[in-house]
Order: structure tokens, then C-alpha cells, then sequence
């Protein structure tokens, strides 16, 4: 008996001696999964670090790449194109006017009912529409065919608070934020396909005539009367509010920015100098680079796995379609070398783009004290359950490093145009203020990012300029801003609206 005893207690002190070693390797193993992804993070942040002198150099790149973009076509990846758009909206604007404002993966339709300087915008409505992703790959009839046909439901709901005078047929501008070659205020060939969009015939086409097309295939009886780019018609907007705005930058899906040279300064501009002596250039500053830019081995993965590989290089390091997916991509090297999540890699975690930009922002935004938001996220989207503090904590870090790095480079390239454009010093005497309108959904409602972005450029410009440096969120700009272009530019411009 006492021998089974003994055989007992040596069996059941085997036991607890392998089950305490199997929880130490556990252990161990965790603990050097968790130091080796506490390094991969480490090595993420210093490679996307933008530090004052960085930034610096970036804006004198970038100031550099438009010299050379106004200079000759082809000059420069800053492609600086001339927009025709000479004269920005006064507030003396009449009549009902449609936009259609296509810049992304949803697309708007608008119209106002303007009623001059005392009426301003007197009435207007809006629908937003997402468009099937099988349509931003397929062919252009199927695109446009798609737009038109929303088009006509909207046109067919116009209320009694909207009004066309009789015998005339309604306008619309049409704001299209792709790189197109204008060839007048109401033409311009698509230069390439941006924001995962790849449609190889619509390449070199008058993109305003394939609108009409559809238009006319739809039975929708309207004139495009102005052709702008969403950078372009959120300055129309900004001005017609406030006659101090000279720059617009979008900050969403993609980003651009668009402002007002003196014409002058356009060795490029071949014909006769404008009345106003200003032309507005379209920059698509989304496809600058610069040795300076701070680039990491996930930025360069992904570009080249995108559909546009070497192309639109800031774009990704700052616009909304990228920095989850940039994200994502240092999860997943956290899962599969240092076992992040544990034993198994999360499969979901493999999906490009699962991770959204909107769901970055949130975790990113997340105060609570256990980050429960992070936690949900993780759960509901990469279908995570068990995440530690620790794990929520890593998360939001990364986010807070893709996120910072997007907003300062944006203020270094806002910094680069305010230089080009005089307007990085302030001259005794002068008191001339500078407003940049903004708009997208990344500049509205990360707020995180806006907020960085503000303060950096302020560092960037220094507390004198500062003080006449103002920046103002101009909701709806691209779609208001395309209306007001059309009623300027207006077939019936000049003549009585009622």
C-alpha cells in the first residue's frame, strides 16, 4: 500500500512539475512574441518618423516639383494642370443649378436654387450613392450609364422650392476628381484612373461628352457647363463665402489640392494671359515624391500589389483609401512573427483593406480607460476576440504612427504651396490673410489627424504667419463649388434669370 503511495505521489509530482513547465514555456514564448512585435512596432515608428528638418525638405520638394510642373508638361510627377477656370464665383450668381460631384467610391448629386449676393443659396438637396465595385473595373458605358440613371431619379424628385425658368435647359458642373488634361472650361481627357478605380477604355476620352452620352441614352435633358476637379470646386466654394481663400486641399478617399497662380507664372500657358491675370491649377499633388518622403517596407509592399503600382505615392502615405490598410499590414507581420495573436494567424487579418481608415479612426479616438472600443473593432472586423490591454494598446500606437505621419506630410505639402505662392512670410505692414479650405471625409471626421495637421503646419509657418494663416472645413465644397462654376460659366450667363 504504501508503495502504490509513493507511485502516486511521484506520478501526480511529475505532473504539476510538466504542467508548471508547460505554463513557463507558455509564458516565455508570449513574452518574446510580445518583445519581438514591440520591436517590429519600434522599427515602424522610426521609419515614420517626420521630424521638423524632414518636413522641411519635403515642402521645398515639393515647392521644386511645381516650379517644374508650371514650366513644361511632363516637367514634373506634379502634373500642375491649368483648370481654365479664371474667375472664381463673385456671390452675384442666379438661377437653379445641378452638381455632380464623382471623386471616390460614393458619388453626390446636388442642386441649389441661388438667388445673388442678398439671396446667396436660397434652397438645396443632395443624394449620396455608392457605387457597385464591379462598375470601378468594368467599362465606360457601365459607369456613366450607372451615374445617369441616378441622375434622372434626382432631377425626376425636384420640389416647388426649386425653380427653372421656362424654355431653358438646366446646367450642371460636373466635378470630376480623377487626373484629366482640360481642353476648356466644359472638356478634358481622362489621364489615368486613381482611388481603385481601373477603367482602360475610358483612358484619353473627353469624359464631359461620355457624361452627355449617357445622359442622352437616359433621356436626361441637362448641359454640363463646367468640367472641375473636387480641389477645384472646393475653392469655388470657399471664395464664394470668403474672398481670402486661395488654396483648397482634399483630404478623403485620395488627396489633391488646387490654388491660384498668377498667370504669368505659367511658362506652360500658351494662349492669351487672362483678363483676372489669375489661373487656378488643378496640382494632383498625390502623385509627388521625394527622396524625403518617409517610405517603409509596408508602404512599398503594398503599392506594389496595388493597381496602380509606382504611382500616386503621397496619395498612399496620406489620403483615406491607404492608412488602414498600411495598418493591417503591421498587424499581420506582428501575427506571423511574433505570434501576436497567438498560435495561429487570424485569417481575416490576411483580407488587403479589411481594415478601413473610418475604423482606424475610431480606435484611434478611443479615451476609455480599457480601450473597449479598440477591443470591439478588433473582434467585429479581424474577428479577434481575445485581446489584452496590452494587444489594444499596440493597436492604437500603430494607428496614432500611420495616422501622425499622414497629417504632417500634408502640412509640409501645404507648406510647400504657401511658399510657392509667397505666402510663407509676412511683410511689415501687410496684413493679408491666407484661408485654405478643406474638405473629405479624413479631414472632417478624423479628428485626431485635422488636429495635427494644423498644429504642425503652424510649426511649419512660424507664430507671425500664423496669426493671418486660417484653415476652414468647406463641407459640400466640391459639390456646391461645381454649381457655382456652372452658373458662372452659364450658356444663359448675363441674361435675365426669371
Amino acid at each position: 500500500m504504501g508503495k502504490v503511495a509513493v507511485a502516486a505521489g511521484v506520478i501526480c509530482a511529475a505532473t504539476v512539475v510538466a504542467a508548471t513547465a508547460y505554463i513557463v514555456r507558455r509564458r516565455v514564448r508570449y513574452s518574446s512574441g510580445r518583445v519581438k512585435a514591440m520591436e517590429i512596432a519600434k522599427d515602424f515608428e522610426e521609419d515614420c518618423a517626420t521630424s521638423f528638418s524632414k518636413l522641411k525638405h519635403v515642402a521645398d520638394a515639393m515647392t521644386v516639383e511645381m516650379h517644374a510642373g508650371l514650366a513644361s508638361e511632363g516637367g514634373s510627377k506634379l502634373k500642375m494642370l491649368i483648370s481654365y477656370v479664371d474667375n472664381l464665383p463673385t456671390g452675384d450668381e442666379k438661377g437653379l443649378f445641378y452638381a455632380l460631384d464623382l471623386g471616390g467610391t460614393n458619388f453626390r448629386v446636388l442642386r441649389i436654387q441661388l438667388g445673388g449676393r442678398d439671396g446667396r443659396i436660397v434652397n438645396q438637396e443632395f443624394v449620396e450613392v455608392s457605387i457597385p465595385p464591379n462598375l470601378m473595373v468594368k467599362n465606360t458605358d457601365a459607369l456613366f450609364d450607372y451615374i445617369a440613371t441616378e441622375l434622372a431619379k434626382f432631377v425626376a424628385q425636384e420640389g416647388p422650392g426649386f425653380h427653372l425658368p421656362p424654355c431653358r435647359q438646366r446646367e450642371l458642373g460636373f466635378t470630376f476628381s480623377f487626373p484629366v488634361m482640360q481642353t476648356s472650361i466644359s472638356s478634358g481627357n481622362l489621364i489615368k484612373w486613381t482611388k481603385g478605380f481601373s477603367i482602360d477604355d475610358t483612358i484619353g476620352r473627353d469624359v464631359v461628352a461620355e457624361l452627355a452620352k449617357a445622359m442622352e441614352r437616359k433621356g436626361v435633358d441637362m448641359r454640363v457647363s463646367a468640367l472641375v476637379n473636387d480641389t477645384i470646386g472646393t475653392l469655388a466654394g470657399g471664395r464664394y463665402f470668403n474672398k481670402d481663400v486661395v488654396i483648397a486641399v482634399i483630404l478623403g478617399t485620395g488627396s489633391n489640392a488646387a490654388y491660384v497662380e498668377r498667370a504669368q507664372a505659367i511658362p506652360k500657358w500658351q494662349g492669351l494671359l487672362p483678363k483676372s491675370g489669375d489661373m487656378v491649377i488643378n496640382m494632383e499633388w498625390g502623385n509627388f515624391r521625394s527622396s524625403h518622403l518617409p517610405i517603409t517596407e509596408y508602404d512599398r509592399a503594398m503599392d506594389i500589389e496595388s493597381l496602380n503600382p509606382g504611382e500616386q505615392i503621397f496619395e498612399k502615405l496620406v489620403s483615406g483609401m491607404y492608412l488602414g490598410e498600411i495598418v493591417r499590414r503591421v498587424l499581420l507581420r506582428m501575427a506571423e512573427e511574433a505570434a501576436f495573436f497567438g498560435a495561429t494567424v487570424p485569417s481575416k487579418l490576411k483580407i488587403p483593406f479589411i481594415l478601413r481608415t473610418p475604423d482606424v479612426s475610431s480606435m484611434h479616438h478611443d479615451t476609455s480607460v480599457n480601450l473597449k472600443v479598440v477591443g470591439i473593432k478588433m473582434k467585429e472586423i479581424l474577428g479577434i476576440s481575445d485581446t489584452p490591454l496590452k494587444m489594444r494598446k499596440m493597436v492604437a500606437q500603430l494607428c496614432n504612427i500611420v495616422a501622425t505621419r499622414g497629417a504632417r506630410l500634408a502640412a509640409a505639402a501645404i507648406y510647400g504651396v504657401l511658399k510657392k505662392m509667397g505666402r510663407d512670410t509676412i511683410q511689415p505692414g501687410e496684413n493679408q490673410k491666407t484661408v485654405i479650405a478643406m474638405d473629405g471625409g479624413l479631414f472632417e471626421h478624423y479628428h485626431e489627424y485635422s488636429k495635427c495637421l494644423e498644429t504642425t503646419l503652424r510649426e511649419l509657418v512660424g507664430d507671425h504667419v500664423s496669426e493671418y494663416l486660417f484653415i476652414e472645413h468647406a463641407n459640400d465644397g466640391s459639390g456646391i463649388g461645381a454649381a457655382l462654376l456652372a452658373a458662372s460659366h452659364s450658356q444663359y450667363h448675363g441674361m435675365d434669370e426669371s
